[in-house]
């Protein structure tokens, strides 16, 4: 799986790594554009592309893609 998460529009909600089930996502030390702490794919292999993420995402700054 691939997951894009968009540094221009990410506000750092963290929504996305509170509704995936599989401990994909973490909160990272990436600087979103609008100075925002991103979360970023700590088990990327964990992905099973549900898709929770990217429909939780008020933003709409999350793409989960299968390679």
């Amino acid at each position: 799986m691939k997951i894009t998460i968009d540094s221009v529009y990410c506000k750092g909600c963290l929504l996305c790594v509170g509704v995936c089930k599989k401990g994909v996502l973490a909160l990272g030390a990436e600087r979103s554009k609008g100075g925002y702490l991103m979360p970023y794919a700590k088990e990327p292999d964990n992905c099973i592309a549900c898709k929770l993420c990217e429909i939780t995402c008020p933003d709409v700054c999350i793409e989960v893609t299968k390679d």
